[in-house]
Formats: structure tokens, C-alpha cells, sequence
């Protein structure tokens, strides 16, 4: 049973942290020029290293993937640059850091691709609703090119090339987005993956890419550098719940243990409004993963320290009050009030509400 303390030294497979509390990804939309990172990034993660482990924001490691305004990739020389600057100013300040690999699939539009890209997703089912264009305002998702056989493994590869690409930037490791509706929550539900071939049809072969892309990434960098994070029930991007959703991450969970992934990140997005994921499937998941779990959603120091105490995980992960609260860590052990985050500026260029939240006194 993990320490019952957030503040107490922790482990993550060989890396040592200086406490049991995650920065939770959050997109921030700051990276303006070719989806390169940059110095004001590496303020904004120097400034939040007092975390025991940083996740990046969501990270394309495609042109493909990059649906939204503004956010970072990991494919080009100068990506993994900009990335080496965000590693620097986190471990010179005795931090960990992983950065999340997030193809977007379905949700984006290609006024927010690079030039060349295209929207792909398992099939030609577009999300509802809009997405913003820096260009043109909100738009209508346009629908997806259903990805060839061919292209998914192509994508599995670009996987692959950008955690190796995220060794080279320095990161600690890699954490994989399957969750949030984006290309590898895409591939589990029945409501994206519409497929009859080797990807699709059975919920076990629902399961194929995303375990054809942990099995890889960990096989290129080792499984103690990489972990996943998954939303079941979750409804961003238009994702639905559907008949045999338990059934997927009850067979999910147990079939990645042999990839050798160091950890599992389970979010639980009811405190935003989304369906709770139920609590015996949160248990079943918790207890088929031997390795490191880490819960989020909606937690405070209270509410993170009973997870610990009662054994439901061993790494707790923070959103918005580390977006708010460079020095968080410190915040909830001294018992002080946290800024509240500022909205309007969550996705917006620049420093204002990102690197200009204060320290406490």
C-alpha cells in the first residue's frame, strides 16, 4: 500500500519522485510557430517542477494529429529543440517530466493541420459540434478519411519515432493519450471504429491498436518509461458510451500488462460534468494493473490522501489547480488558498494565465 501522505517521497518503475502528486496534461495552446515548443513553455513547466511528475500537454506525433490551434508536436528536429528547452528548465529545477503523445484522429480540422496533412481517423465518422480555427473562428469537424490498413501502421510507427524522439529531448517518458475521444480512444469505441478489418469489428480487435502501439513504444524505449492514460465513459470530442464499455477496459487493462507500461492514468471526468466512471470498474482496473496507477479527477488534498491511504492508487494527478498554482505542491501542504484559473485564457497566446499566476507569499 503506498505511503498515505501526498508530500512523501515516490517511485515510478526506477525513477524516484519527491512526491505522490502528478501535473494532470492540460492543452494550453502555446506553441504559435510550427508546433514547436518554446521559452515561455519552459517557464511554464520550470515554474510547476515541484510536482513529483509532470505530463505535458497533449503532444501530435504526426502532422495528422495536430486538430487543434497551436499545440506542440514531437516530429520535426526543431519540436524535439524546443522540447530539450522544457526538459532543461524542469530538471535543473530536480523535477520529472513525461510528455503526453496525443494524435487527435477525428477532432480538428485541417485549417489547424500543417501543410500536406490530412484528418484521419479509424473511420469516416466526423465529431459533432465545432472546433476553433485560429484562421477562420469555430467551424464545423469536418468527417475523417477512413485510415487504410497501411496508415494505421504508419501511425503506430510515428508513435514509435516520437518517443524515441522524446528520449532525445530528454524526457523522463512518455505517456500515451487513450483517452479524451482522440485517434487511440477512437479505435476502442464502436461509435469511431466502424472497421471489418483486422482493427475493428470484436472488442478484442477494437483493442489492436492501442496495444500494437504500447507493445511498440515500450519495446523502443522500455515499458518503465511509458505509461497510458484512459477516460472510459468520458465524453469529450463526442465520445458516447456504449453497451460493452466495461467489458473493453476489463480486457484492456489486463492485455497491456504485458506491453511492460510502467503505469495506467485513469481520469475520472464527472467533476466536469461527464458520467462517473463506476466505482467497481475503477477497483477491477486497479486491481489487474500491478504496476504504478494513478487516479484523476476533481481531487483535493483530503480527497487525494484517502486514494493513497485506501490503496486506489499511487500517484494522485492534479489539473487546473497546478494550471492556477505554480507552486501547488506547497499550496496544499501549508493549507493555503489556491488561485482560481482563469477561463478566457486557458488556449489564448502569451503569458497572461500561464506564467503569470503568483507564487503565494
Amino acid at each position: 500500500m503506498s505511503d498515505q501522505s501526498l508530500f512523501a517521497p515516490a517511485t515510478l518503475g526506477p525513477l524516484a519522485l519527491r512526491n505522490h502528486l502528478v501535473m494532470a496534461p492540460m492543452t494550453r495552446s502555446r506553441a504559435v510557430e510550427a508546433n514547436i515548443p518554446n521559452t515561455l513553455m519552459a517557464e511554464f513547466y520550470g515554474q510547476r517542477a515541484s510536482a513529483g511528475l509532470i505530463v505535458t500537454e497533449g503532444t501530435s506525433p504526426s502532422p495528422n494529429g495536430t486538430g487543434y490551434p497551436r499545440i506542440p508536436g514531437l516530429w520535426s528536429p526543431g519540436q524535439v529543440a524546443g522540447w530539450k528547452l522544457v526538459t532543461d528548465a524542469v530538471h535543473a529545477k530536480g523535477g520529472r517530466i513525461f510528455v503526453q503523445l496525443m494524435h487527435t484522429g477525428r477532432v480538428g480540422h485541417p485549417l489547424n493541420l500543417p501543410a500536406g496533412a490530412e484528418l484521419l481517423a479509424p473511420s469516416a465518422v466526423a465529431a459533432p459540434g465545432e472546433m476553433y480555427t485560429d484562421a477562420k473562428g469555430l467551424q464545423p469537424h469536418p468527417p475523417p478519411r477512413a485510415m487504410t490498413d497501411a496508415e494505421v501502421r504508419h501511425a503506430v510507427e510515428e508513435h514509435v519515432a516520437a518517443a524515441r524522439n522524446a528520449m532525445t529531448a530528454g524526457f523522463d517518458g512518455v505517456e500515451l493519450h487513450g483517452a479524451n475521444g482522440y485517434l487511440l480512444e477512437q479505435f476502442l469505441s464502436p461509435d469511431t471504429n466502424r472497421r471489418t478489418d483486422a482493427w475493428g469489428g470484436s472488442v478484442e480487435k477494437r483493442l489492436g491498436f492501442v496495444l500494437e502501439v504500447a507493445g511498440r513504444v515500450a519495446a523502443a524505449i522500455g515499458g518503465e518509461r511509458v505509461g497510458i492514460r484512459l477516460s472510459p465513459y468520458g465524453v469529450n470530442a463526442g465520445m458516447i458510451a456504449y453497451p460493452e464499455i466495461d467489458e473493453t477496459y476489463r480486457k484492456l487493462v489486463p492485455a497491456l500488462v504485458a506491453t511492460g507500461l510502467q503505469y495506467v492514468h485513469l481520469v475520472d471526468h464527472s467533476a466536469m460534468g461527464a458520467p462517473p466512471v463506476p466505482a467497481a470498474l475503477k477497483l477491477a482496473l486497479r486491481q489487474a494493473w500491478p504496476r504504478t496507477f494513478i487516479l484523476a479527477g476533481g481531487f483535493d488534498r483530503a480527497s487525494g490522501e484517502a486514494a493513497l491511504r485506501e490503496g486506489r492508487a499511487d500517484l494522485v494527478a492534479f489539473g487546473r489547480p497546478f494550471l492556477a498554482n505554480p507552486d501547488l505542491v506547497a499550496r496544499l501542504q501549508r493549507g493555503l488558498p489556491l488561485n482560481p484559473p482563469d477561463f478566457a485564457t486557458f488556449y489564448t497566446p502569451g503569458p497572461k494565465g500561464y506564467t503569470d499566476y503568483p507564487a503565494a507569499a
